[in-house]
């Protein structure tokens, strides 16, 4: 069992929280992820790690309230226990001999990002942030970019805050300006990555990207997380969740992460909760 120690709303959908993983959080680093299970009767689901603490042993998650099982896991509270907490998992994020980066981070995907950019920056590389909400109002992590970044852009689609734009608006007008990037890291929606894709194809600049395929057991095991780089099927578990950009077959990873889109939503509007069920019961 793993202890809820810090919980944080950081808007409306988005919540932080502090896991006592001792073991996890001595092996962690940017890039790689977790994978939960609230109780014995829960899915598995896998998060990218967005922080951890070695001295105190704990693990930072943040994720989007949107299914059931993150619904389910945004209603525990401090002290309250996590059933399976598993990782790390994956391969960290490359930053050796890069000098020169921009990470991009869109929505949710920001907390993903986050960790990276600050292992760029302890590896010493010079590093723009370019990141991207819908509105001011679910902007998270400004102050925390801010802290690791030499330049921070932060773009809303409706001009409510910081620029208007989408986050390829800024990276085009960058890269247009001359700025010379050895890598860009792109983390957040599927749309998002494929098209910050397409804006540094033209420049001939490294883009990596962290995929979020279905996963199930994260050993490489089941052929569930299986995306196509190059043309090569590869097991985002092990040999991701950092690919290659370019090489990214999008429209097969789309398809494939919609393909049980009705029946979480079916999940999630029919669901009745055993306590309540139970207490319901029990009055006459």
């Amino acid at each position: 069992m793993y202890k809820i120690v810090r919980k944080k709303d950081l808007n409306a959908a988005v919540t932080l929280m502090e896991i006592e993983a001792p073991f996890i959080a001595k092996k962690a680093h940017a890039g790689q992820f977790i994978i939960f299970r609230i109780d014995e009767q829960g899915e598995r689901v896998p998060l990218t790690i967005a922080g951890y603490d070695r001295e105190k042993g704990t693990v930072t998650i943040i994720f989007q309230k949107v299914g059931f099982s993150t619904i389910a896991l945004g209603n525990l509270n401090e002290g309250d226990y996590i059933r399976d907490f598993v990782g790390p998992l994956g391969k960290p994020t490359h930053t050796e001999g890069i000098k020169h980066v921009c990470v991009v981070g869109g929505g949710v995907g920001c907390a993903i990002a986050l960790p990276s950019a600050a292992a760029f920056k302890e590896a010493g590389a010079e590093v723009d942030v370019i990141v991207g909400f819908r509105s001011k109002d679910i902007v998270i992590l400004e102050d925390e970019f801010r802290a690791v970044a030499d330049n921070m852009y932060l773009m809303t689609d409706d001009g409510s805050y910081g620029e208007h734009g989408f986050v390829t608006v800024k990276l085009q007008q960058l890269l247009e300006q001359g700025k010379k990037y050895d890598a860009v890291l792109a983390i957040g929606p599927i749309p998002m990555m494929k098209f910050v894709c397409k804006t540094t194809e033209p420049f001939g600049v490294k883009t990596m990207v962290s995929l979020n395929p279905i996963m199930i057991d994260g050993t490489g095991m089941c052929g569930g997380c299986r995306v196509t780089v190059g043309g090569e099927t590869k097991f985002a578990c092990v040999d991701g969740p950092e690919f290659d950009g370019h090489q990214v077959d999008f429209a097969e990873l789309m398809s494939r992460n919609g393909t049980y889109c009705q029946r979480e939503k079916e999940v999630t509007e029919t669901h009745a909760c055993r306590m309540e069920t139970m207490g319901k019961a029990l009055i006459p």
